[in-house]
């Protein structure tokens, strides 16, 4: 027999980007927690709303699964004397494991006792398991309230917990499990009682709440797209938008608003923002792409007075869009390049100067970074970008709209009749501003973000704040992976640790300080390329491989895995196998000038013979990253290499004849060494 388990924990209004991350939690620890209990359970469903997580447990087993277990005890010639008859050792077993002496089998020379566990009720395991899962929940950010010691996303308000149609009684923070859940906090009737889980869809909606996200999800959209088609318009859909709105609503209802179409000579960026990072609401386009003068919205209640509803949310609007208007006219009146001067008394970092000190040092940086990657870009508009890179942040729009930062410095640098490769590059680069975002397109705008984060990440770490655990301030990580994805999207090599040991030149960290960030950069860097690599699901033993190098080039590492892949290197046991041999004997060696007149041996001369015949073809297949045709030619030089080492004595008494040989065999091995560390790939 089974029964199933309703927890409805609920609180006050949750934060709506925390919610999927609870409600995966909570099917995570249902499994867990019935697993460690041994408790057989059917299938697990999450549920919320703002104000409460719900976790749904179908067909769990109304006692715990017994459990037979064969237990090793101590060997026949110790449990048994020499008539056969039980020892001490045997009946202090038996004993142990709660079963008659007589009960022990022999297999293998040893005793075994079989032990039998019989499962207790379900019920009495469940308060505990419920409580622990609500518990073992973690936030973002938690809180306390009144005098309770419970740290918790929100205050608890009320708890639903039942097996079948019965209680799971438990406290927390003073709130007693029960039946009593709560209806929508406008809608509803007060509180209401479930009977059981099988009933608490059907029970919820009637207090108007729509506990499943993926039904509201759909509620939504199915209002949205009717307003859109009425309007003959299109939304400008932003899924992370509509997550956020599906947990902020109980019961959704969709509603079209207006404003005034002279807003629409405002920069769309500058009505956008608002409108979706603000107020929550969905713009809409026309059939020619234009953006429209109106908006799409959605009320957490049903649609009684809803041109009511309307009207607030066109007020509000209209408030946000008036400041935007007078921000952006006021900013206009002044030059972006005249701005600039503001920035010397905009403190950056402590340590790090001001703004107008980190847009000094991005012009050096862009125009370091264009010598050494040989884009022959024109150093004039490197500067030119450089200089306006953070001037929009003295601009009041930005100040009121700090989402607009960059995006508002390209509308403004047309305006003022800035070259269109520096304005784009104005807003390039911040980006990618989140995970999934696009990379810039256009060569300064890669350069001008690289040498942004570049210019940050290397600065923080020389003041200590690099990220510990989960607290990253800076977003520090972000900025690196969006460093290393625009270098493998855009195919440049160069070495990181270069650009950190530039910056910090102009930083003025010298001597074992540099050393010392130049080293934990390097690793922190490392340490993002590899989990890129792994999210992308590149073999760890590849990953090791092409990361083991002193210098960190993310394209070319990029590259050399998929080369490796494709290649199926890890296949070429023979070849690894012979070369790894060869990396044994060389240690650290790096000469490899060998002077064929001290040559002794037959072996050795076939080796240097194979070897000369390899360094011909191989340089132009690394060139390409043709791994397999490398793999191919090196593949030629096994046997001479297997009988070098199987026949010669590389330690020879004559120092000469000694090292002559080491230098063959570094020689042999520079020939492979480009892969990485081939160790790791076996």
């Amino acid at each position: 027999m089974s029964k199933d388990i309703l927890l409805e924990i609920g609180t006050e209004e949750i934060p709506a980007h925390y919610m999927p991350g609870i409600l995966g939690q909570l099917k995570e620890l249902a499994a867990k927690k019935l697993g460690e209990a041994n408790i057989e359970y059917g299938t697990i469903r999450s549920l919320g709303t703002p104000r409460r997580a719900v976790l749904l447990v179908q067909g769990v087993a109304e006692k715990q699964a017994d459990i037979s277990a064969k237990h090793k005890g101590p060997s026949v010639r110790i449990a048994y004397d020499g008539d056969g008859n039980p020892t001490k050792a045997a009946a202090g077993f038996a004993r142990g494991q709660k079963i008659d002496v007589q009960e022990l089998t022999v297999e293998d020379g040893y005793v075994y006792a079989s032990v039998t566990s019989i499962g207790s009720a379900s019920a009495g395991l469940l308060p505990d398991i419920l409580k622990s899962i609500v518990l073992s929940l973690t936030f973002p950010k938690s809180m306390r309230w009144g005098n309770k010691n419970v740290h918790f996303v929100r205050p608890l308000r009320w708890l639903v917990a039942l097996f079948g149609t019965e209680v799971v009684p438990f406290e927390i923070a003073g709130v007693h499990s029960g039946k009593v859940s709560r209806g929508h906090r406008f809608l509803g009737t007060g509180d209401f009682t479930i009977p059981s889980m099988a009933d608490y869809e059907t029970v919820t909606r009637e207090h108007f709440l729509i506990v499943d996200p993926e039904e509201r999800r759909q509620m939504i959209l199915d209002g949205l797209q009717k307003l859109a088609a009425e309007k003959n318009g299109t939304i400008i859909m932003d899924e992370d938008l509509l997550e956020e709105v599906v947990f902020l609503v109980e019961y959704p209802t969709a509603l079209c608003g207006e404003f005034d179409q002279a807003f629409l000579q405002l920069p769309e960026a500058a009505i956008i923002t608002p409108m979706k990072d603000h107020q929550r609401y969905f713009p809409m386009r026309d059939a020619d792409g234009k953006l429209m003068n109106l908006f799409l919205t959605v009320r957490n209640g049903d649609d009684y007075h809803l041109e009511t509803v309307q009207h607030g949310n066109e007020r509000v609007l209209r408030a946000r869009l008036d400041d935007a208007k007078f921000f952006f006219e006021e900013d206009k009146k002044q030059k972006l390049a005249d701005r600039v001067e503001k920035l010397k008394k905009i403190v950056f970092q402590d340590g790090l100067g001001t703004l107008y000190d980190k847009a000094q040092r991005l012009a050096d940086i862009t125009v370091f970074l264009n010598h050494k990657l040989d884009l022959g870009l024109q150093e004039e508009a490197l500067k030119r970008a450089s200089l306006l890179a953070k001037a929009d942040l003295a601009t009041q729009m930005v100040m009121e709209f700090t989402e607009l930062q960059g995006v508002m410095g390209k509308e403004y640098a047309l305006l003022d009749g800035e070259a269109p490769e520096v304005a784009e590059a104005l807003t390039e680069q911040y980006q990618p501003r989140f995970a999934g975002d696009d990379l810039p397109q256009t060569d300064i705008g890669k350069l001008l973000g690289l040498a942004d984060k570049f210019d940050t990440i290397t600065g923080m770490f020389s003041r200590g704040f690099s990220p510990t655990g989960s607290q990253d301030p800076f977003a520090l990580r972000r900025q690196t992976i969006g460093v290393l994805n625009i270098l493998m999207e855009a195919g440049w090599n160069i070495n990181c640790s270069e650009v950190f040991a530039y910056i910090l030149g102009l930083l003025h960290v010298e001597g074992e300080a540099r050393d010392t960030v130049i080293c934990q950069l390097h690793e922190y860097f490392t340490l993002r390329l590899k989990n890129i690599f792994q999210d992308k699901g590149v073999d760890y033993h590849i990953i090791d491989c092409v990361l083991s190098a002193d210098t960190l080039n993310a394209a070319e590492a990029a590259k050399r895995a998929q080369a490796l892949a494709d290649a199926d290197m890890m296949g070429q046991t023979e070849l690894l196998q012979a070369f790894t041999r060869v990396g044994n004997m060389i240690k650290d060696a790096e000469n490899t000038i060998v002077d064929p007149e001290l040559f002794e041996t037959e072996e050795e001369r076939a080796l240097y013979s194979a070897c000369q015949a390899m360094q011909v073809n191989v340089p132009e297949k690394y060139a390409v990253y043709d791994y397999k045709g490398v793999a191919a030619v090196l593949s030629e030089g096994i046997a001479a290499i297997n009988d070098f080492l199987d026949h010669v004595l590389v330690m020879h008494d004559d120092e000469a004849v000694r090292d002559n040989r080491i230098h063959l065999l570094t020689l042999v091995f520079s020939l492979i060494s480009p892969l990485g560390n081939i160790k790791k790939l076996s």
